[in-house]
């Protein structure tokens, strides 16, 4: 069973990795960031349009990167988009927590169906060079949240 799992995540990685939900740039985006991480050439540009009551309307992102770094950036789009910056950067520090440890951290239940969702990058904890392909869009997300335009760094 657990064999049968973590395929069904690898693929869940190579379909993100190949085929990334949100690849584009924003027309007018209200916030954007950059993010890189040297140590393997990852770069990508994120760009948030915000809605009139402060939360998150679309996310999208343009890059180049592995299928981690890519995937995990296709499913952060995803999650983020209807959350306030608040309960994204909550999101981001579970996901950063899952990254590490391979368990999916106790976030609460509003964040509990996203959380589930990014499950299938949990397996990075084992590769630890890996975590920094896997957390750069989301270093990339608070980056943008925090006053857009600047340079996040998963070193």
């Amino acid at each position: 069973m657990f064999d049968d799992l973590r395929d069904l995540y690898q693929e869940v990685i190579l379909d993100h990795g190949r085929k990334p939900r949100n690849f584009r740039r924003l027309e007018n985006p209200s916030l954007q960031a950059r993010g890189d991480n040297p140590m393997c050439g990852d770069r990508m540009q994120l760009d948030l349009a915000m809605g009139p009551d402060g939360r998150i309307l679309d996310a999208a992102f343009e890059g180049k990167g592995c299928a981690i770094s890519m995937a995990s950036a296709s499913l952060m789009t995803e999650t983020v988009k209807g959350k306030s910056p608040e309960e994204a950067k909550a999101l981001g520090a579970c996901f950063r927590d899952l990254a590490m440890s391979g368990t999916c951290p106790d976030c609460g239940e509003a964040l509990a169906e996203e959380m589930e969702r990014l499950q299938v990058l949990g397996g990075v904890a084992e590769y630890p060079s890996r975590v920094k392909c896997a957390t750069l869009a989301w270093h990339t997300l608070n980056a943008a949240l925090e006053g857009g335009q600047k340079e996040a760094s998963s070193e």
